[in-house]
């Protein structure tokens, strides 16, 4: 039940959050449709970040642009981590590339 509303949250907050914070001003984010299918890949893309149970992979930034191309930045225990990370972004329908720019960063 937890975990069902912890996704529906990093959903909704994933939908809202850029309309917060005005984006970032990139020009192909102007037109209001380019900007929602962008953040319908987004979203889907930190869904199944979600349920995927790992608990680095929740921490991952995603950022999607007009041209289907996918960045993930962030921090993430391994390698194996971000492989799934990346694996789970190119399989998500909408996406044309993906760039990782994770690093993988040991619990200390």
């Amino acid at each position: 039940m937890k975990l069902k509303i912890a996704t529906i949250c990093l959903v909704f907050g994933t939908l809202l959050t850029p309309m917060l914070a005005h984006a970032d001003g990139d020009a192909d984010r102007k037109h209001p449709l380019t900007f929602v299918e962008n953040s319908v890949i987004t979203t889907k893309i930190k869904a199944r970040l979600a349920d995927e149970k790992m608990s680095t992979l929740k921490h991952i930034k995603v950022d999607t642009d007009a041209k289907g191309m996918v960045v993930l930045s962030g921090n993430v225990g391994s390698q194996e981590e971000a492989g799934k990370a990346v694996s789970i972004a190119r399989a998500t329908e909408g996406v044309k590339s993906v760039t990782n720019e994770l690093r993988i960063k040991k619990d200390d």
